[in-house]
């Protein structure tokens, strides 16, 4: 078994790689809202095939702006939860996310 003592989400690769991506959107989706961390969920935004319509927004905490429930709104709205070809980029964001945290 791995030590995830030291591990400041207290998670290794390992366990959060046998997850599907599904769960791991919905852990770090917990996590980032539980954080308020609008900034994950803009750079989470961004992997995704129509970013396009994400870029002009600013994640900063101090900016006026985006809030993290239209984060979610914005996801939900760009992917349905298909995930298509940024399954892997988004997998590797979630999983990295849940470790650091």
């Amino acid at each position: 078994m791995t030590d995830t003592s030291s591990i400041p989400g207290g998670r290794s690769f390992e366990e959060l790689d046998v997850l599907s991506t599904e769960e791991l959107r919905e852990r770090a989706f917990t996590l980032a809202r539980e954080r308020r961390d609008v900034r994950f969920f803009w750079s989470v935004l961004r992997h995704l095939p129509n970013a396009d319509e994400a870029a002009a927004l600013d994640g900063a905490p101090n900016s006026v702006g985006p809030t993290v429930d239209e984060a979610v709104a914005l996801w939900r709205e760009m992917t349905g939860h298909g995930y298509e070809e940024s399954a892997p980029l988004l997998r590797a964001a979630f999983i990295d996310y849940l470790m650091k945290h």
